[in-house]
């Protein structure tokens, strides 16, 4: 009996990873501002062809195997649960969380080795963290001493000490376009939770307002760190920041549940930091992170695609495992999830920025190298439907995702576990004359097909259909 596969019907195809600290996924999307800067605009335009990145959340908070930051945060939410010894006071919970800076010594840190598997994985650029909302540095910032350099952290004797310095110049070396993550809120630094009071939560624990001077030294601070990293880093391609409730009052939308919340003004003026961004990193890309508007260059779903195809950028920044930051054990998403979920954002319009976090020692764990390795072998077949591609309507219908380029016109195909290519394929596709040649890609030979009412029908020889069988997805290319 001959095998066929039919197009289903329309699938919304949404994909979602559980709960965050900060949704970034209910935004209004309609109120993107497109750059006018030609150099902003054409390195966004690069940005959006390279489709796949890697994101990496690393500090102190690795050695405890906790979730970053959040346990510092005065609020009854999950991901902000204090564990361990000092755990029923917080004061000296945060006095015991801090210390750790006494004990990071990651003394197997080797981002090449990170760079070579991103690069292989089919990467083409890197978002480090080199400062989460506890305020500990991952670079050797004048402003604070609450940073891996200081003499009070073990490795800040080892010679890559710098180590968001370190992390740049390795995959720079490897052609990725590079990008800073830095949280704007402070959870260290006493110009944001000054010690006269007590952190009420993730806010700032005092009215700006009505100490418009302490709002000023926080906002130097600021400043003058990110200049840091704009002008002592090398070439910088993106200013990736986070911690959205530091943010203008008037930007707040009380429809959105986490930004309802926010008491204060918290304006640092990011028209002055990007203006400096600029300057020394002409058409610099800044991501202001839910704060729509001009500083937003492209918009980030946190753990989660969007269900439709969206005319602005984006990019969903999700994890290869359960968490953010690195815990023992993490359980990795399987490769067939991962490219599935790469496609379905290309298809609508998006990159993918993929989170891998560094353990204490400064080692990924060995799943997320052979994750990576596995990615790669995909992608080196398939990556020209992934590359420099734009979605083609109607973007996703069923198990089909929709891009193109020039003259050619990608189907692909996401498989289900288990699921093989069928003797009989119709692609829900119907532009095709005598000149159009079908390929799947991997498998050189043209393919014998004919236009039905259906869509195109292929015939695949059963060598083809062997050779494809475990394969995640597979990409039929029309070439007209």
């Amino acid at each position: 009996m001959k095998k066929s596969l039919i197009l289903a019907g329309l699938a919304a195809s949404v994909l979602s990873f559980g709960t965050s600290a900060q949704q970034h996924s209910e935004q209004d999307h309609s109120k993107y501002v497109w750059p006018k800067d030609e150099l902003v605009k054409k390195k966004l335009d690069n940005w959006q062809d390279i489709k796949f990145g890697l994101l990496m959340h690393w500090g102190t908070y690795s050695e405890w195997g906790i979730v970053e930051s959040w346990s510092l945060c005065p609020e009854d939410e999950g991901w902000c649960e204090r564990r361990g010894a000092s755990s029923a006071n917080y004061f000296e919970y945060k006095k015991a969380y801090e210390n750790l800076q006494t004990t990071f010594n990651p003394v197997k840190f080797a981002p090449e080795k990170w760079a070579d598997a991103a690069q292989k994985a089919g990467m083409k650029y890197v978002v480090f963290t080199t400062k989460h909302h506890d305020g500990f540095c991952m670079f050797d910032s004048k402003y604070t001493n609450y940073k891996v350099t200081d003499t009070k952290t073990p490795f800040s004797s080892n010679p890559r000490s710098n180590i968001a310095k370190e992390v740049f110049d390795a995959f720079r070396k490897k052609d990725f376009m590079v990008g800073a993550y830095f949280s704007k809120p402070d959870w260290n630094t006493p110009s944001y939770w000054w010690s006269y009071f007590p952190p009420k939560d993730r806010n700032v624990n005092y009215d700006p307002k009505k100490y418009p001077q302490k709002w000023q030294e926080f906002k130097d601070f600021t400043y003058n760190q990110i200049e840091e990293l704009m002008t002592q880093y090398g070439k910088m391609d993106i200013l990736w920041l986070d911690g959205g409730w530091v943010r203008p009052f008037s930007t707040i939308d009380p429809n959105i549940s986490w930004q309802k919340t926010i008491p204060y003004d918290q304006d640092i003026d990011m028209a002055k930091i990007a203006a400096m961004g600029r300057k020394n990193q002409p058409g610099l890309l800044v991501v202001d992170r839910t704060v729509t508007g001009e500083f937003e260059n492209y918009v980030t779903p946190e753990q989660s695609i969007p269900d439709h195809y969206m005319p602005i950028p984006w990019e969903t920044c999700t994890t290869m495992g359960t968490s953010w930051s690195y815990v023992p054990n993490d359980k990795y998403k399987p490769l067939r999830e991962i490219i599935h979920m790469l496609v379905d954002i290309v298809a609508k319009n998006g990159n993918l920025l993929l989170n891998v976090a560094p353990g204490p020692d400064g080692e990924w764990h060995s799943e997320a190298y052979q994750r990576m390795e596995e990615m790669g072998k995909w992608v080196s077949v398939n990556g020209e439907s992934i590359y420099g591609t734009k979605p083609v309507a109607p973007y996703r219908e069923g198990q089909w995702a929709f891009t193109g380029k020039e003259k050619s016109t990608y189907l692909t195909y996401l498989a289900k576990e288990g699921e093989s290519v069928p003797a009989t394929v119709v692609l829900p596709w119907k532009k095709a004359d005598k000149t159009t040649q079908i390929t799947l890609i991997g498998e050189p030979k043209p393919l014998k097909y004919k236009v039905t009412p259906n869509g195109i029908e292929i015939a695949v020889p059963e060598k083809v259909r062997a050779k494809f069988a475990a394969q995640p997805a597979w990409v039929f290319k029309v070439l007209n």
